[in-house]
């Protein structure tokens, strides 16, 4: 009997996404193995710190990292290094931003659940655009003296209703203000890891228990050394806002271990076995009546990866898209997926191990059969 069992909560097969509450992503044998290891022994949390970022500074061609426990974290911890900078009485006063740097500017189609990150330090957002359009004029006006960065959400909502980010950049820059992209699920491509901070940007977090498949409570921020110090003093174990968000000497090195693996990868095989499943799954279930499947692309996240996107007529197959998930959850093992509109689902196979491809499969014409 596995733990799981014994708590009574069963083990789904996840072809949805890296999403953070099914658990991310799957930590491979080298990242385990990585986190044991470290398990084993004390250390000198700061000096470990240090030295992980230095290497992951290394592989990413940045000047700077730091893992943080998840991409949220990370945002925050960006946010108080802008604000407070690595001042000691800045830092201890946070998140009283009173005689600080004290406004985000963020473009209003950007807003999401995920800005929670920055506006708990205490700044204000200040929102600049529409939903559908924004003129540079608006950032450039946006800009004063108590401007501490500008935040890009890089990702779904992007290129709707925002400047270019290569605008932000030269806009920004032409000011002396900080750029900070949260670049959580943009990977792949691989290249993003270094793309955002040589195109200009100051800082760039990523997720370290998406497709890195690290630590799920694990992110990486990569970018200036200036301000990656100004996080390390604002961030555990220092008494300061980032206390709380405590990352582990397991987690640490488990990102080293992701990140050393993933910059290994070879990503265009990678997707050529996704596009081998997507064109697979839409062939056989383009054979039963009231199911439409093709292949979408990018994925939800804007990564270039494929997916199959399944549109269900109810008047003609043998059940509602609503009945198909239900079933796949209910079902042994348990499958998730996503959902679109009324009658539409998503199948993705980055989450998937090998062979679960074809379960996901089999348990999908068996459910279309009856």
């Amino acid at each position: 009997m596995s733990l799981y069992d014994e708590l009574g909560v069963r083990p789904l097969i996840n072809a949805s996404a890296t999403l953070t509450r099914l658990g991310g992503s799957l930590m491979p044998p080298e990242v385990i193995e990585a986190m044991l290891d470290a398990s084993r022994h004390f250390v000198n949390l700061d000096e470990l710190q240090m030295r992980v970022g230095e290497r992951l500074a290394e592989l990413t061609h940045n000047e700077a990292a730091y893992v943080c426990t998840g991409a949220a974290a990370g945002l925050a911890l960006a946010t108080a290094a802008c604000v407070a900078g690595t001042d000691p009485a800045a830092i201890n006063q946070l998140p009283d931003v009173t005689g600080l740097k004290n406004e985000v500017i963020i473009h209003k189609s950007h807003r999401n659940g995920y800005d929670h990150g920055v506006r708990q330090v205490g700044v204000k957002i200040i929102e600049i655009g529409s939903a559908i359009h924004t003129e540079p004029w608006e950032l450039e006006r946006a800009i004063n003296a108590n401007t501490a960065a500008i935040f890009w959400f890089q990702g779904g909502m992007t290129g709707r209703g925002d400047l270019p980010l290569e605008k932000v950049i030269e806009i920004a820059n032409a000011r002396g203000v900080l750029v900070v992209v949260d670049a959580a699920a943009q990977l792949p491509p691989v290249e993003n890891l270094w793309r955002f901070t040589q195109m200009g940007v100051a800082l760039a977090i990523f997720s370290g228990g998406k497709d890195l498949r690290g630590p799920q409570s694990s992110g990486l921020i990569v970018g200036r050394k200036d301000l990656i110090a100004a996080i390390r003093l604002n961030g555990s174990p220092n008494h300061s806002i980032g206390r709380p968000m405590k990352v582990g000497k397991e987690e640490m090195v488990g990102l080293l271990a992701a990140v050393n693996r993933y910059i290994k990868l070879d990503h265009e095989a990678r997707a050529s076995q996704d596009e081998e499943v997507v064109a697979g799954w839409c062939a056989t279930l383009n054979k039963f009546p009231g199911v439409q499947a093709q292949r979408s692309f990018p994925n939800e996240a804007g990564q270039p990866l494929p997916r199959a996107l399944v549109t269900i007529d109810a008047d003609k197959a043998s059940s509602t898209r609503d009945q198909i998930v239900q079933k796949l959850l209910d079902g042994t093992p348990a499958i998730t997926v996503s959902t679109a509109g009324a009658n539409e689902i998503y199948l993705n196979p980055m989450t998937l191990m090998d062979g679960e491809e074809q379960v996901v499969l089999d348990r999908l014409v068996e459910i279309l059969k009856k």
